[in-house]
């Protein structure tokens, strides 16, 4: 009886699912069979939390009774869900997961673990697409093996039941923490795995340390999940270590089940995390050995610099940094690496981005450039003519580029979270000579305000993720607290904590919003104060 069933379903004559329970022999067996008048995916293991089985459904804007055949084309029109292949056997959700973070909200992903593939659905058309590009120019890697990805040709990812609890766990706490919240509590899949972190500490080790990892490195992945309120790094049993100490247990709960087991870079620099002891960690001196980032004015004590000249220019000439990023967070290292070492050159791709769904009422091309000019020095910016929500922006090379966009992609800028992607322009023509284009394109090539045209500047050891806290440096010693907080109060926001330090030339001060920061920061940077001081604003790691 069964083998005729199956058959039939085979030759695709049965299209009617049902679900039942035949006992005999003592023995109960559990049968699954599914309609075929979708494009159905088929669990073959039943869900462990009840009788019936996972169902999972791709759906592509019609009802077709097609079977769904496991996609080999090659190419496919974009979409947020995308086909990965090649995956190895014993892979994990929470891996395949990571290879999306730093783009997006990842939204949805199903596992064929028989056929070592995988959909993963990210939260908007464009993450998709920058996705896809940024690993066509860098090969991603799961656990050491090459994965290819590619657009699916359906539109959506739906599942009619839970995935298991630690992959949706991860999911949902990555999401919540991406859009600036806290995750859901009322959540039982997220409870049975956030609801046991034992502490805020996690100890980290590194095996197979090819590369420096610095404390800054670590700080760039880490705060994905979280503020990172602390770090020390030690070496002990010749294996570099680091403590690591979140502002709450459940951010370390997140990052722990994402990033353990991750290669930081290709094949080496591989995260061994468990959570310490300790609950609290007493940092002593801000240096490259150890950082409290909610106590910037701690000395420096006898910490030495973390790279010397020589070290960075070894990196410089080493593509791999680059160029084979794990899928731990592969646009976050490789901003950490960049911003760190200051790698120059070609890293696949060009230094042209396109800044979609902007305020096209409010921005201006001094506004992205001042904004994007954090992250490298832009030189050309154009709003499209046709398309005044839409821009291009040209960085000095492909590292500035990706560091932008890593950094930037998904951010609010006047009231519209904006999207950035990888041109595939190589450069910024400027308008021919005597055409009026209304100042809609810039050349900001021989600007004096580029940040990262010295070599070896700080600047390279202070890029950071937009936060609501901003650094401000180069402070008139004349100018108060009262004065500054007026000052990015007009510009449109709420100050909520302010702090001066270092003999009032630099301040930390916190705005109520990350968009806040983000329309201050484009407002007052360069600002003149007076007396030949220009302020000068980044945004911090740090806390008040």
């Amino acid at each position: 009886m069964f083998s005729i069933v199956a058959a039939l379903l085979g030759s695709g004559l049965v299209r009617k699912a049902f679900h039942c329970t035949c006992s005999g022999g003592g023995k109960s067996t559990q049968l699954s069979y599914f309609s075929r008048s979708k494009d159905t995916l088929i669990e073959n293991d039943l869900s462990k939390s009840g009788s019936h089985p996972v169902i999972y459904y791709l759906t592509n804007g019609n009802d077709s009774s097609k079977k769904l055949r496991v996609e080999d084309r090659m190419e496919s029109p974009p979409s947020r869900v995308l086909h990965i292949r090649k995956l190895p056997s014993e892979v994990s959700e929470t891996e395949v997961i990571a290879l999306g973070l730093p783009f997006g909200k990842v939204t949805n992903i199903l596992m064929l673990k028989g056929k070592n593939q995988a959909f993963l659905e990210l939260g908007t058309e464009e993450a998709a697409v920058t996705m896809v590009n940024y690993y066509t120019a860098v090969t991603p890697q799961v656990r050491n093996v090459p994965v290819f990805i590619q657009f699916s040709n359906h539109k959506e990812l739906k599942t009619d039941s839970a995935l298991n609890q630690r992959a949706q766990a991860v999911l949902q706490a990555v999401s919540a923490v991406q859009e600036g919240g806290s995750p859901n509590s009322d959540t039982s899949a997220l409870d049975s795995v956030l609801a046991q972190a034992p502490s805020p500490v996690l100890r980290i080790i590194i095996d197979n340390m090819f590369y420096p990892v610095t404390l800054d490195v670590l700080q760039q992945i880490f705060s994905k999940f979280g503020t990172v309120m602390k770090i020390i790094t030690f070496t002990k049993n010749n294996q570099f270590q680091a403590l690591l100490q979140f502002s709450e247990p459940v951010n370390a709960q997140q990052a722990r089940l994402s990033l353990d087991g991750q290669n930081i870079y290709n094949s080496c620099c591989t995260l061994r995390i468990d959570f310490s002891k300790l609950v609290n960690l007493n940092v002593k001196y801000n240096n490259d050995k150890s950082r409290d980032y909610t106590r910037p004015e701690l000395p420096a004590g006898d910490g030495q610099p973390s790279l010397d000249p020589a070290m960075a220019a070894a990196l410089n000439k080493d593509s791999s940094l680059l160029g084979a990023i794990s899928p731990l967070s592969a646009a976050a290292a490789a901003a950490a690496a960049a911003g760190r070492v200051a790698l120059s050159g070609h890293s696949g791709c060009s230094g042209v981005l396109l800044v979609s769904n902007l305020n096209e009422e409010m921005v201006t091309p001094q506004s992205l450039f001042t904004l994007f000019g954090v992250y490298g020095d832009a030189q050309r910016v154009k709003i499209l003519y046709n398309k005044k929500d839409s821009a291009l922006i040209q960085m000095s090379d492909g590292n500035q580029a990706q560091l932008a966009m890593s950094h930037l992609n998904g951010q609010k800028m006047f009231g519209k979270i904006i999207r950035v992607t990888l041109s595939k322009h190589q450069t910024v023509q400027l308008p021919r000579e005597g055409l009026d284009d209304q100042g809609l394109t810039k050349d900001f090539t021989n600007s004096p305000l580029h940040r990262f045209k010295k070599p070896g500047s700080k600047n390279f050891q202070n890029i950071f993720p937009p936060s609501a806290t901003l650094h401000l440096s180069n402070v008139p010693e004349d100018v108060t607290e009262e004065d500054l907080r007026q000052l990015f109060s007009n510009a449109g926001g709420t100050v909520k904590a302010f702090k001066f330090f270092q003999g009032h030339k630099m301040a930390l001060l916190q705005m109520s919003t990350v968009e806040e920061a983000i329309q201050a920061l484009m407002d007052l940077h360069n600002y003149d104060m007076g007396s030949n001081h220009h302020l000068k604003v980044s945004f911090s790691k740090s806390t008040i």
